[in-house]
């Protein structure tokens, strides 16, 4: 099961022209029928983006990136993983003695309590959590593990679901 981070739903949305490994990413984890989800603060990442265009002025652009993010909310309606209080118990762990990055904070907190493999190109955000993670940036035939691969161990040591 995996959480897809910001960087890699946003590289999604350019189909063919998307990153090789992402596009296998989301090729195999359909053949796998691996459950994919994506963290409510995702969501807000996504509208951030799209409200900074319009704001700036370029209101077509903005126009084609809601409708993408309106695709991508009914695609996922039942796989959005909102942050509750559990989460933000980890995610206030997380964030001492190092409080930056305080959203990928959330979202690191929200796959160790979910029990999720990270799907991000922003690995370093996240190594030191205990995470498992995935890069599918790189080589397009290792973006997703085979299915009867077995997970590394997870190292939290938090009481999660």
């Amino acid at each position: 099961m995996y959480l897809v981070d910001t960087d890699v739903i946003s590289e999604r949305r350019k189909a063919e022209k998307a990153n090789a490994g992402v596009a296998a990413f989301f090729k195999r984890a359909a053949a796998q029928d691996a459950p994919i989800y994506l963290s409510a603060v995702t969501v807000g990442e996504l509208r951030r983006g799209v409200e900074l265009i319009r704001h700036r002025g370029d209101h077509a652009q903005a126009g084609q990136l809601e409708r993408w993010l309106a695709l991508v909310l009914g695609e996922y309606a039942e796989s959005i993983l909102s942050f509750d209080a559990e989460i933000a118990q980890v995610w206030g762990r997380l964030r001492v003695p190092h409080p930056e990055n305080p959203l990928d904070k959330q979202i690191a907190a929200t796959a160790l309590i979910h029990d999720l493999t990270l799907v991000t190109r922003n690995v370093k955000h996240f190594e030191s959590f205990g995470l498992r993670l995935l890069n599918p940036f790189g080589e397009a035939e290792a973006a997703v593990p085979p299915a009867d691969s077995d997970p590394p161990a997870n190292e939290r040591g938090d009481s999660s679901r």
